[in-house]
C-alpha cells in the first residue's frame, strides 16, 4: 500500500465506511436538494399570491371607484330634481342643473330619469328625452317595491340605446311625503371591464371573473360569458366566494378541469366580488423546470459519488487483501506454511502476558531435526525441503489445541507453544512428537530418505512468579543442545526456579527410542 494509504487513520482505510459514505452523501445530497426544491416551490407560490393580491387590490380600486363615480353623479341628480321649480327652467340649463356631475363618469353611458310609470322624463344625452319605458326592468320593480333600497347593481341586460350588454346602476327617486316618483339610473358597458382586464397578463390558463351577490357572473375573461347572465349560485367556489367576502385557495373549475389558485375579495361595499383565478400548473411552471435541471444535476452527482465510493472501497478492498497477504506472508514461513520467527515471538509475548495474568502455566518445546545436513548432502535441497515438510505436519498434529501454537524458527528449528500445560502434559506432547516423526515415511525422487529423528528441548514456567519470555526460551534452547549432546532423538527438559534455571540433565533411556527424562530437577517450583 503507499505511503499515504498507509497513515490514514483506520477507519478511513475501511471498505464498509466508503461504502456508507458513498450512501450517506447521496441521500445529504438528496435531502438537501429535496429542502431546497421544496423553498422554491414554496417561493413560486408566494410569488404567486402576492402577484394575485397585487392583482386583485388594483381591480378592486379600479371598479370602486368608478361605480362610485357613477353612484355619485345619480346622488346628485336625485338631489337636483328636488327642485321645485325645476320644470320652469329652460330646457338648456335645466340640462346642466341635472346632468352636471354626469360628465366626471368616463365610462357611463346613458343616464335616465324615469317617472313612477317607468317612462323617460330626463335624458342626459339631450332634450326632449328618447322615448322609452323600463317598468318591467327588475331594477325599477325593486325600487317601487323598496323604499331603502339606496344604490342598485342589476345583473347584465341588452341595452336598448346600443343593443350591448350593460349593467345599470339605479336609485330611488321620492316626492315629499315618501311616495314613489321613480328612478334615476345610468348604464355601465361590460366593455370597460374587458378594458380593464386587458392591461393584465395571467397566463394562458389564468382568468378574471366578476360576480353578482346573487351569484350571477357579470364578466368572464378572457373568455366572454357563453349566455348573459348566467347563475352560479350553487358552484361551490361562488358560494365560498360569497361566503368569507376575501381569501384565497386552491380548487379545481368545474367548466374546464383546470386547478387554479382563487382570490377573491368583495368590492368596497358593493354587492360584486371580483376574483383572479392562477392555474396552478402554470404557477410551478417554472419551477418544474428548475427541480428537472436540479434533480438531473444531483442525480447525476449522486451516481457519480457512488462510483467513486464504491470505486475507492474497492481499491481499499484489494489494498487490505494484498496487505494482509503481504502481512500474513511476512508472519509464516513459505516452506511449510507454519508460522515464522517473527509470528512466534509475538505470539510468544501474547501467551506468557496471559500466563502471567491469569497465574497459569507456560511450557515451550525447542526442536531440531536430528542429523538434517546429511538429507540435504543427500538428497539436495529438495530432499531436505521434504523433510521440513512432514516434520512440521507431524509437529502440528500432536498440537490440537486451538491455543497451542508451532513456529519454524529457523533453517530446522522448529518450537512449540503450549499455554496451561503442566510439566507433565508437555512431557506427553514431546513423546507424541517423537512417535509421529519416527513414523514418518519421506520419499525425495522416489527414494527413502531414511529415517528421521528429532531432540526436543522442553522449558517449563510460572510466568508469575517472574522472569521473560527469553528467559524461558533461552532455557529451553539449553536442554535442547543438552539433548542433543546425550545422543540425540530425546528430550530433555528444564523448569524455572525462582532465580535462574536448573542445569539440564541428560535422559539416561536407551539409544534405541526416543527418551525423556522424567526425575524432576529438584527442587521443582510450579
Amino acid at each position: 500500500m503507499s505511503a499515504p494509504a498507509r497513515h490514514m487513520p483506520g477507519w478511513l482505510r475501511s471498505p464498509r465506511t466508503w461504502i456508507g459514505m458513498g450512501v450517506l452523501v447521496p441521500v445529504g445530497m438528496v435531502a438537501v436538494c429535496t429542502t431546497m426544491l421544496l423553498q422554491l416551490r414554496q417561493d413560486a407560490w408566494s410569488k404567486a399570491e402576492q402577484t394575485a393580491n397585487n392583482l386583485i387590490q388594483v381591480i378592486e380600486r379600479d371598479i370602486d371607484r368608478n361605480v362610485e363615480i357613477i353612484d355619485l353623479a345619480l346622488q346628485s341628480l336625485v338631489e337636483n330634481l328636488k327642485m321645485y321649480d325645476l320644470e320652469e327652467i329652460s330646457p338648456k340649463y335645466r340640462q346642466r342643473i341635472l346632468f352636471d356631475r354626469a360628465v366626471n363618469a368616463k365610462d357611463l353611458g346613458v343616464l335616465l330619469v324615469l317617472d313612477q310609470y317607468g317612462n323617460a322624463i330626463y335624458d342626459a344625452a339631450g332634450w326632449p328625452a328618447r322615448r322609452l319605458n323600463n317598468a318591467d326592468r327588475a331594477y325599477f320593480k325593486a325600487h317601487k317595491a323598496n323604499p331603502g333600497l339606496g344604490l342598485d347593481i342589476s345583473r347584465p341586460l341588452m341595452s336598448q340605446h346600443t343593443g350591448k350588454p350593460v349593467i345599470v346602476l339605479s336609485r330611488r327617486t321620492g316626492m315629499p311625503g315618501g311616495s314613489f316618483s321613480g328612478i334615476v339610473l345610468g348604464s355601465l358597458s361590460l366593455s370597460y371591464f374587458d378594458r380593464l382586464f386587458q392591461r393584465i397578463r395571467l397566463g394562458e390558463s389564468g382568468t378574471i371573473t366578476l360576480f353578482h351577490r346573487d351569484g350571477t357572473r357579470l364578466v368572464r375573461y378572457p373568455e366572454p360569458n357563453a349566455e348573459l347572465a348566467p347563475n352560479f349560485a350553487d358552484s361551490p367556489n361562488v358560494q365560498r366566494f360569497l361566503r368569507e367576502t376575501s381569501g384565497s385557495f386552491v380548487g379545481v373549475t368545474p367548466s374546464d378541469g383546470i386547478e387554479r389558485l382563487y382570490t377573491f375579495t368583495q368590492v368596497g361595499d358593493l354587492p360584486l366580488y371580483i376574483n383572479v383565478a392562477l392555474s396552478t400548473r402554470e404557477i410551478e411552471a417554472e419551477w418544474r423546470d428548475k427541480a428537472l435541471v436540479i434533480g438531473l444535476l444531483v442525480l447525476a452527482l449522486c451516481g457519480i459519488t457512488i462510483g467513486l465510493s464504491l470505486l475507492v472501497a474497492w481499491e481499499l478492498k484489494r489494498r487490505n487483501a494484498a496487505e494482509a497477504e503481504l502481512a500474513g506472508q511476512s508472519r509464516t514461513d513459505a516452506l511449510t506454511g507454519l508460522p515464522n520467527r517473527r509470528a512466534f515471538d509475538e505470539a510468544f509475548a501474547r501467551a506468557w502476558a496471559e500466563a502471567r495474568r491469569r497465574g497459569a502455566p507456560l511450557a515451550l518445546l525447542a526442536i531440531d531435526a536430528d542429523h538434517f545436513k546429511r538429507f540435504n548432502d543427500r538428497f539436495g535441497h529438495a530432499g531436505g525441503d521434504r523433510v521440513l515438510e512432514n516434520l512440521a505436519w507431524a509437529f502440528a498434529s500432536c498440537s490440537r489445541r486451538a491455543s497451542d501454537f508451532v513456529a519454524r524458527v529457523g533453517g530446522e528449528e522448529f518450537a512449540v507453544l503450549l499455554p496451561d500445560t503442566d510439566a507433565e502434559g508437555a512431557v506427553h506432547v514431546a513423546e507424541a512428537i517423537h512417535a509421529a516423526v519416527t513414523a514418518l515415511v519421506v520419499e525425495s525422487d522416489g527414494v527413502e530418505v531414511g529415517s528421521i529423528t528429532v531432540s526436543i528441548g522442553l522449558g517449563f514456567a510460572m510466568p508469575r512468579q517472574g522472569g521473560a519470555p527469553a528467559d524461558l526460551f533461552r532455557l529451553a534452547d539449553a536442554a535442547l543442545y543438552e539433548a542433543k549432546a546425550t545422543g540425540r532423538n530425546r528430550t530433555c527438559y528444564v523448569v524455572m526456579g525462582e532465580h535462574d534455571a536448573k542445569a539440564v540433565r541428560p535422559s539416561s533411556a536407551p539409544e534405541a527410542r526416543p527418551s525423556v527424562r522424567t526425575a524432576r530437577p529438584d527442587p521443582l517450583v510450579a
